[in-house]
């Protein structure tokens, strides 16, 4: 008789599945004297967060000696999220529990990297905006926490199995090198010098346990998650079935379709931010040629060796970076016309601090690394250069003269 996976036809309950994050905690948890949690506002985040705290105030878990909330806030994240997840965090203050809500460097913020310093809106092929937006001031934020502490930290996590089949991939061939269960968390073991040590205690939480945690459960306990749960696609519409949508950045250019903000704009309380779906196009329509410069045939490696791919297309030229920005503009004053009508809050999508430093770069006439703006623009016909040396003639350009 075989023994059932976490998904066969025995599945998990979530007490079960609670009574393993428990063991999880308890088990890992006892080695570092100061845990941290890495909070995004999400679903998993929110619930690991929730769960964490009741089972520190219930005596389940044995608290450590310091417990931080880092809420990674890229500025971009959909806005009831973003009011759902700092009215999470005034109710652990509350509950004794520290917060620091963590933003990215002004340079490094999303429309500063594209609209001041020209660089393209992200792309599957360049995804630039999660080291930006979240990575590396999370980094920071832990680096200092850390010299605060004198020790190296525990940082939670709310990676499950079935989020993602790219993590998915990644947790197989990693899970088991400490000898762990997936059941039991995913912990990862970093160097003595690391900043912090990495454990995922509701890994094995599937998404049905995460649902009934926070429409149920969390509300029970005193913390407001309904709302979270709304936003992905819990609340149904016109009696449609739950969408169970995929949240990120509103306006995400990595996706074909924006489900969360088509769906959240279908709610009478936030029908005013159906400008911000013009975002996607945006961001298609500076990827363009014309917007950009490209690099003139040439190009060579820093050994002196021709680069391997010629003419490529590079940053935003000024005027498209200007342009961009009044559009951006445009949509934040139609997002707030239409919210006045409905007495909703003031949206900020550019903050006046980014929009300064947006005109300062621009009017410095500023690039990225090996950029200068005398590039031609990116439709402009140019011969090529092979790695042979051997010069293609531009067919189009030579029919013009």
């Amino acid at each position: 008789m075989r023994n059932l996976s976490l998904f066969d036809v025995d599945r998990l309950t979530l007490p079960k599945a609670i009574d393993l994050t428990v063991q999880s905690l308890n088990h890992y948890g006892q080695c570092y004297k100061h845990w941290a949690v890495s909070f995004s506002g999400g679903k998993d985040s929110t619930a690991t967060v929730t769960v964490l705290c009741h089972l520190i105030e219930s005596g389940q878990v044995n608290p450590p000696e310091s417990l931080t909330v880092l809420y990674a806030d890229t500025l971009q994240e959909l806005p009831p999220l973003h009011l759902a997840a700092l009215n999470l965090l005034s109710k652990l203050r509350d509950r004794g529990i520290a917060t620091r809500v963590v933003k990215p460097d002004l340079d490094h913020r999303y429309f500063v990297y594209i609209c001041g310093r020209g660089v393209p809106p992200p792309s599957n092929v360049f995804r630039w905006c999660t080291p930006k937006l979240k990575v590396m001031s999370m980094e920071q934020a832990l680096e200092a926490l850390r010299q605060e502490c004198g020790e190296k930290l525990l940082m939670l996590t709310g990676v499950r199995v079935g989020e993602s089949a790219v993590r998915d991939q990644r947790i197989a061939v990693s899970c088991t090198k400490d000898g762990g269960e997936c059941g039991q968390g995913w912990f990862q073991q970093s160097s003595v010098d690391a900043i912090a040590d990495t454990l995922a205690p509701i890994l094995h939480w599937r998404v049905c346990h995460v649902w009934d945690w926070l429409t149920l459960h969390a509300s029970e306990l005193g913390f407001d998650t309904w709302e979270v749960a709304a936003v992905y696609g819990m609340h149904n519409i016109d009696g449609e079935e739950p969408l169970n949508a995929r949240t990120g950045c509103f306006g995400c250019p990595l996706v074909q379709k924006d489900s969360a903000l088509e769906r959240l704009c279908q709610q009478p309380d936030w029908v005013h931010l159906t400008p911000l779906l013009q975002l996607r196009s945006l961001y298609w329509e500076v990827h363009k040629p014309e917007y950009r410069h490209r690099q003139p045939p040439g190009e060579r490696r820093k050994d002196g060796k021709l680069a391997a791919k010629q003419n490529r297309l590079g940053p935003l030229t000024l005027s498209a970076r200007r342009w961009l920005l009044g559009q951006l503009l445009e949509i934040e004053a139609e997002v707030n016309r239409l919210g006045t009508l409905n007495d909703r809050p003031h949206f900020e999508l550019i903050g006046d601090a980014e929009i300064d430093r947006i005109r300062q770069l621009i009017q410095a006439k500023t690039y990225p690394n090996k950029w200068s703006g005398t590039e031609p623009r990116g439709d402009a016909l140019l011969e090529e250069i092979k790695q042979d040396g051997s010069v293609q003639k531009n067919l189009f350009a030579a029919l013009s003269l």
